[in-house]
């Protein structure tokens, strides 16, 4: 049972799943609306279904190049303990369904569409034709997570003016701007596993001098965005927090940006997942004291 368990969250990338989800209730927190905690938790469990299924199926159709991988070769399809075959995309596109489904009955008609076109970006845009195309890969494939920030910002209130809102918007903005250095971060510091698979990352297929600078500038902007909700309603529990986190992550990214070892690259990625960390618990706490 234990065994199946952890194959199932593995196969669901079920940490990449609750981060979507995470970033879909400070998106519900940040709206203004009114929604149940039933409501709520219906449509997060909804949005977890969905990641899910879009990791899935991620993990499926790269299970050839994540043979290659070190940090990847253990996976379910890599390592064949799961074999190839067609009832595996047709049981994630149930899932993904299901999950739709389940989320438009309490989150509306946009919510859904958010958290499909979320879904859609991370399984077909960046899967099967931005990660070996193009080096901003990671660019646009980060819009996934962006798209959950607003799916729950549409779900808490469902008409369009809440999503359209600065503070969600901002968010979602963040996110956008914080996924690209966090996984670039990743790739630097297990760059020969994407050497062997081909896969083109900025750090792979550019000079230090470079994709260092990249991580650094995105990484600035993303502090600045960070910290603009607090100009529309944010208190200073969120703008501590955005600041502690934003802080790290940009020191770390300096560092890196001046030394290219793999050392510096996993701090920096380490400090992108408490920055992330950071600012969800700063809406979560700044939302409670409100109450």
């Amino acid at each position: 049972m234990k065994n199946a368990l952890k194959m199932t969250a593995s196969i669901l990338k079920l940490r990449i799943a609750f981060f979507v989800t995470l970033a879909a209730l400070i998106g519900i927190l940040t709206a203004g609306g009114a929604m149940g905690g039933i409501e709520a938790s219906v449509f997060l469990l909804a949005v977890l279904g969905a990641s899910g299924a879009a990791g899935a199926f991620n993990q499926y159709f790269e299970r050839d190049s994540d043979r290659l991988m070190v940090r990847t070769h253990n996976r379910p399809f890599a390592c064949g303990t799961l074999k190839p075959s067609l009832i595996w995309p047709i049981t994630f596109g149930l899932l993904s369904v299901g999950a739709l489904l389940m989320g438009w009955s309490v989150g509306g008609t946009l919510a859904t569409l958010l958290v499909f076109l979320g879904a859609v970006t991370y399984a077909f845009l960046y899967t099967m034709w931005l990660k070996r195309s193009s080096v901003w890969n990671v660019v646009i494939g980060g819009a996934s997570g962006s798209f959950a920030v607003l799916a729950g910002a549409a779900a808490a209130a469902p008409d369009f003016g809440p999503v359209f809102e600065p503070v969600p918007i901002l968010l979602a903005a963040a996110l956008f701007l914080w996924t690209p250095p966090h996984f670039w971060a990743l790739v630097a510091a297990k760059d020969g596993d994407y050497r062997r698979a081909g896969i083109p990352m900025l750090p792979v297929v550019s000079e230090h001098t470079v994709w260092g600078r990249i991580i650094f500038i995105h990484v600035f902007f993303l502090v600045i965005v960070s910290l603009s909700p607090l100009l529309y309603g944010l208190g200073p529990i969120y703008g501590v927090c955005a600041a502690i986190g934003g802080a790290r992550f940009l020191q770390t990214s300096w560092v890196l940006m001046r030394n290219n070892d793999c050392e510096a690259a996993m701090i920096t990625f380490r400090a992108s997942l408490l920055q992330f960390a950071l600012l969800c618990l700063g809406v979560i706490l700044d939302r409670v004291v409100a109450l």
